[in-house]
């Protein structure tokens, strides 16, 4: 088994992403799985033609991005990406679409196959706050996740994928007063816990994940 696991580089005038500072920090295998760890740029077209470079090279089972999501309190396996860019800031780029389908042959949404409920679950019970979210925005990161799902949808049937969020790290809040953090040692715990959950569950576990408003 082979698991490509992606994370952003910093944008928005971060001078770091928890995204990939955990991927960097994950084991080399997981429950027997080959982890492969790929940076990719925070630019909208760009990153997903970086992920399906890997793609073609690696084979992977199962592929699996990492962002920051600043203003969360915890780890949030994403459970649906939509067919839209509409980018609040420009990229690392300086591109910034508004209103523009993704791919115009794509669905309106895509949900993702992996067991994000496991994932939820297996975190909280290892003391990591978590819960399942139902918008990855409209940045890049919604960008991401519905190019790998669409890319499944169309051409990689046997891949499972999907999109996780992670909070700020501590020194990033030093100066956004009342905002949450993790440490990127517990980040990277989450993680593993989420690849190992997607690992071993074939089908999701069936409990409260859902939202009120």
């Amino acid at each position: 088994m082979k698991v490509l696991i992606t994370g952003f580089d910093c944008f928005g005038g971060e001078s770091i992403n928890p995204a990939l500072e955990a991927v960097k920090k994950l084991p080399d295998t997981i429950e027997g799985a080959e982890i492969i760890k790929l940076e990719i740029p925070t630019v909208f077209r760009k990153s997903l033609e970086k992920i399906e470079e890997n793609i073609i090279k690696y084979n992977p089972d199962i592929v699996l991005s990492i962002g920051q999501a600043g203003g969360r309190f915890g780890i949030t396996p994403e459970r649906v990406a939509i067919n839209i860019d509409d980018a609040r800031i420009e990229d690392n780029e300086k591109n910034q679409p508004i209103d523009v389908a993704i791919f115009e042959d794509g669905e309106n949404a895509y949900f993702s196959n992996l067991p994000i409920k496991a994932m939820v679950k297996e975190m909280n019970e290892s003391g990591i706050p978590a819960s399942v979210s139902n918008t990855a925005g409209t940045f890049v990161c919604n960008h991401v996740m519905y190019g790998i799902l669409y890319m499944i949808d169309k051409k990689y049937p046997n891949i499972k994928g999907g999109f996780i969020h992670v909070p700020y790290l501590p020194f990033q809040v030093v100066n956004k007063p009342n905002t949450p953090s993790m440490s990127l040692l517990d980040i990277t715990k989450g993680l593993e816990i989420c690849i190992k959950a997607a690992l071993t569950n074939n089908n999701d576990v069936k409990t409260i994940g859902g939202e009120i408003c």
